[in-house]
């Protein structure tokens, strides 16, 4: 799945540190959604919506890759 989350936080101007505090979560994890190592839960992609007023399909699209899981 890919995200615009790091392109948010920049328009934001957030570090990842302060949407961290932010959402109540580890910068770690911040770092990891945006590399794409992390898929958030519903709620914290919800929050990181809300935080950025926008929807969570602005935020996450799936790829092509992602259809051939499971």
């Amino acid at each position: 799945m890919k995200n615009s989350i790091k392109v948010e936080r920049a328009r934001h101007d957030l570090t990842q540190e302060a949407l961290a505090e932010r959402l109540g979560v580890s910068r770690q994890t911040i770092n990891s959604m945006e590399k794409g190592k992390y898929v958030p839960s519903t709620v914290l992609a919800l929050k990181l919506a809300d935080v950025f007023g926008v929807g969570v399909e602005a935020l996450f699209a799936l790829e092509e890759s992602d259809w051939q899981k499971g």
